[in-house]
């Protein structure tokens, strides 16, 4: 096994401005096929539901994501606390 680096890697991401202003998503649909994965983020609003971004991935690639937010939310737990569930029926719009 590879030894880890202490040292963060630093990536060049090139991108527009309009897609480094990121996108808001407050809900997801995840999908599946033996090949693939479909991550749908969702944005519900009082106009209905929007998909905000469709983004597909390999098998192996979504089992690293995964890891990856589990780690990042445990970080994330340790700095700020719990983060406590809301469950579905709790959002609604007024």
């Amino acid at each position: 096994m590879a030894e880890k680096n202490d040292q963060a890697k630093q990536v060049q991401i090139k991108t527009s401005d309009e897609m480094s202003r990121g996108r808001y998503s407050n809900n997801m649909l995840v999908t599946h096929s033996p090949e693939e994965f479909v991550i749908d983020w969702l944005l519900n609003s009082p106009g209905g539901t929007h998909l905000v971004s469709r983004i597909v991935v390999s098998p192996g690639h979504m089992k690293r994501i995964a890891a990856a937010l589990e780690g990042n939310l445990k970080k994330y737990e340790s700095s700020f606390g719990e983060i406590k569930s809301v469950k579905s029926s709790e959002h609604k719009f007024h």
